[in-house]
């Protein structure tokens, strides 16, 4: 089963390798083979998520496949996108003249760990609420703007992990650890309401084309299942990668 392949996405992601090749070669800097990779893993992980099988029933039928789809645009895509993007391309883009005062304070504000959690965890939760899920899942336009947003709070919260700007740094090693503790508590809350939910919270799974053996119940608490057990697992392994990191750091100086 192949799915259907967006166009739209396909050339959105094609052109951001574009622009990736093109800022390196301009610049003439090397770039890490690991960064190299870390970026095109971001681009194939929105491949996968919004094109083919994964799409088709995420759009369609399946609640648990628009879980999973939900954790490749806010736990996969996100930190490989900002762990992709070299020090030079993301600073050169926060630098005057194409970030002037205004924003670039705004940006500050909103990648520190308090506002990032904030952002995060409202946007999380407001699309995950029964009104405006189903009301996204009815209108592709605002299906798109879900997706938008959650990426872009997403890339907030991993900023103070994951970011490689010197204008807008993450934060220390210590203080990384002590906020992966936190980051996947928004995402545990809305996986247990969605688990816990003795009814259907979505109206649009109950008239949705039944693909599988599940009731649409078992699909809506297997969605949450699949919400609840990431959102335990990746901070985990983030954890343990900057731990390592910091170890490596300790022993350099």
């Amino acid at each position: 089963m192949i799915g259907t392949v967006h166009a739209d996405v396909v050339v959105g992601v094609a052109l951001a390798a574009g622009l990736y090749i093109a800022a390196w070669r301009a610049v003439r800097e090397r770039i890490r083979p690991a960064r190299a990779t870390a970026f095109a893993g971001a681009l194939a992980a929105v491949l996968v998520a919004l094109n083919g099988p994964l799409h088709d029933l995420a759009e369609g039928a399946l609640f648990s496949a628009h879980m999973l789809q939900h954790l490749l645009l806010t736990l996969v895509v996100p930190p490989l996108l900002l762990a992709g993007v070299p020090t030079f391309m993301i600073d050169a883009l926060l630098a005057p003249p194409l970030a002037r005062r205004a924003p670039r304070v705004v940006l500050r504000t909103v990648t520190r760990p308090v506002p990032a959690l904030a952002v995060y965890t409202i946007v999380l939760v407001a699309w995950h609420l029964p009104g405006p899920y189903d009301a996204a899942m009815r209108s592709h336009g605002l299906h798109i703007a879900e997706h938008a947003m959650l990426v872009g709070a997403a890339l907030l919260a991993w900023w103070p992990v994951a970011s490689t700007s010197r204008r807008l740094p993450s934060l220390p090693y210590a203080a990384q650890i002590l906020y992966l503790f936190a980051f996947g508590m928004p995402m545990t809350i809305v996986a247990a309401m969605i688990t816990g939910a003795e009814e259907m919270l979505y109206p649009f799974y109950t008239v949705a084309p039944n693909m599988t053996a599940l009731t649409a119940l078992a699909d809506q608490r297997l969605g949450g299942i699949l919400m609840w057990v990431p959102a335990g697992v990746v901070p985990v392994v983030a954890f343990t990668a900057v731990f390592f990191r910091w170890a490596a750091a300790e022993s350099e100086d």
